[in-house]
């Protein structure tokens, strides 16, 4: 049986993203019904089409850097586990961390069953809203200390030898020599933004973000445990299956920031679950989609550019409980990076690098 990436591989280039486009439709479907059903008419159907767009938007532009740490990450792993990810992992994106996850927030801040919470999110969603907003130091500084140890440890390696902005890369290639200093610098920069927090808030916010620091360490000591336990002194098998949970808490890490931005635009968590999904679908089809064409290798500092991203993305994460960066700012941030990574690809990278 073939696997998608088999499949995308006798696709042309637009044939990479007939899967989300059916699922937009059928997402678009769906909203217009709920917003028609609501009984306000044309209007509702109207507005909450606009809505559920505006989501999606929201969550590739936040995302896109996603994509490219996914492909990154999908290239090293088996096929098996590569099809796994694209089938198990976008299940877990939909209906884990865009239905599931919130209702488990607020369960757990509310001190609610889980059925609950969904009947608040359904019948009450003000209420529901409001205590899922209540945790977003919690989640800010868990989302944004994973997030920065996934950004700092990519430039803190001793072997990382292309660098795009040299005079900040090198430097830190260089002090990658230190062991562990992008935890050291995360357990700072919480320190940093707990002194600017209301005495309520600093135990929260430190606890939730040494979480965020625990579950980095754990997720990628899990990998290379995994990689070296086997028959084999390097079990890609073992490897991959490491690789697919890093990739499924790192998307996990950059679901909190949409997720929790979603309830300013609307309260209504079925139109969240669907634009935020549609979304997520656009960015597995552009991860499949720079694995098959090689675009990393293509483009030598969009990589680069992808983690400066996401570094910004920790950053806003991390300040966001005493000022809050609107979503589309952080989401615009990252795109200036990675569309400047991406010409300085075309323009200025060396021959060897492009080819």
């Amino acid at each position: 049986m073939l696997n998608l990436l088999d499949l995308c591989i006798k696709m042309r280039p637009m044939n990479y993203f007939r899967s989300s486009f059916i699922f937009t439709f059928i997402g678009l479907v769906i909203a217009a019904y709920i917003g028609y059903s609501s009984g306000h008419g044309m209007q509702a159907l109207i507005e909450t089409i606009f809505i559920t767009s505006v989501l999606a938007v929201l969550e590739v532009s936040l995302s896109f850097d996603n994509a490219i740490v996914n492909a990154i990450v999908l290239k090293k792993m088996t096929p098996l586990w590569r099809h796994r990810f694209l089938t198990w992992g976008m299940i877990i994106a939909v209906f884990g961390m865009r239905l599931v996850f919130p209702v488990a927030i607020v369960s757990v801040v509310g001190e609610l069953n889980p059925w609950e919470a969904l009947n608040l999110a359904i019948f009450k969603p003000k209420d529901y809203a409001e205590m899922m907003m209540s945790a977003h130091i919690q989640i800010s500084a868990f989302g944004g200390a994973f997030l920065l140890l996934v950004g700092l440890k990519y430039f803190y390696d001793e072997n990382k030898n292309q660098h795009w902005i040299k005079v900040i890369e090198k430097p830190f290639s260089i002090m990658g020599r230190f062991e562990a200093i992008e935890i050291a610098l995360t357990l700072i920069a919480l320190l940093i933004v707990e002194t600017f927090l209301p005495e309520v808030s600093k135990m929260k916010f430190m606890i939730a973000g040494i979480w965020g620091i625990i579950v980095y360490v754990l997720v990628d000591g899990l990998g290379t445990w995994l990689e070296f336990s086997g028959e084999q002194k390097n079990d890609i098998n073992r490897a991959s299956a490491g690789m697919f949970l890093y990739l499924e808490v790192l998307d996990a890490s950059f679901s909190f920031d949409g997720v929790i931005g979603a309830f300013a635009i609307t309260q209504n968590l079925f139109i969240i679950m669907i634009g935020l999904s549609i979304g997520a679908f656009f960015v597995r089809s552009l991860t499949i989609y720079f694995v098959e064409k090689n675009t990393l290798k293509q483009f030598a500092y969009l990589e680069h550019g992808a983690f400066y991203a996401i570094l910004v993305l920790a950053l806003m994460m991390l300040v966001d409980p005493f000022l809050h960066v609107p979503e589309w700012i952080t989401g615009l941030l990252g795109a200036v990076f990675i569309v400047l990574s991406f010409i300085w690809s075309v323009k200025f990278a060396p021959p060897e690098e492009k080819a």
